[in-house]
């Protein structure tokens, strides 16, 4: 058993850490230095990902990086899921999208910078980036692992194979439950406090 779990039965275990119940978009709103770090180790990487994607060479994306954290830092009070579909993900990648915009803006008025034309066709095809390679699948698949490789150790390990077996590797519950020696109504329960606490981490779940 770990520090963080406690048993409730045959239920597969319960988190009692009150570091991990807050979920990281409120840690991060009340300025948790922790939450902040967690928070970076995530999504710093799908950031890059999508300034490359969008023709920024690597000095101009680390320039990018650091402005989208900084209105991160700035603004995430404000997020807000108002209808279906919003997504902190979505919230970020409009961020990184803006500020990618500013830098093609800057580099327009540099001397030598891009020329005019070539700036405007640059930016007219910034919101529109299509991923005919699937790189935005691979990235976002990316990030999943990172958070399952954060938040495991928050769990015991039957319940974490209960949750793997049936979420990742997509088999039936109540064949895991027989081979963990649980009850298939402890499988899904299992399986349910491991994505609710993915969920808490990430602000929400690629699709």
């Amino acid at each position: 058993m770990t520090k963080h779990e406690t048993r409730s039965g045959s239920d597969g275990g319960r988190s009692s850490s009150t570091a991990t119940s807050r979920s990281l978009l409120a840690g991060a709103r009340a300025r948790d230095a922790v939450a902040w770090e967690r928070m970076v180790t995530l999504y710093a990487p799908l950031v890059l990902h999508w300034c490359r994607q969008w023709g920024l060479s690597p000095d101009d994306a680390a320039d990018v990086f650091q402005d989208v954290f900084q209105s991160v830092a700035a603004h995430i009070g404000g997020f807000r899921r108002e209808k279906d579909g919003d997504t902190f993900r979505g919230w970020l990648r409009a961020i990184t999208r803006n500020k990618v915009n500013d830098c093609y803006r800057r580099r327009q008025r540099e001397p030598g910078g891009v020329g005019g034309s070539e700036a405007r066709v640059l930016l007219s095809q910034l919101p529109d980036v299509s991923d005919e390679d699937g790189s935005d699948v691979v990235a976002e698949n990316a990030l999943l692992h990172r958070a399952l490789d954060l938040v495991r150790g928050e769990f015991e390990p039957r319940t974490w194979q209960a949750f793997w077996r049936t979420a990742v590797e997509g088999r039936p519950a109540g064949e895991v439950a027989e081979e963990l020696s649980m009850s298939a109504g402890a499988v899904r329960v299992a399986k349910s406090r491991v994505l609710h606490r993915l969920r808490a981490e990430l602000g929400d779940l690629p699709g």
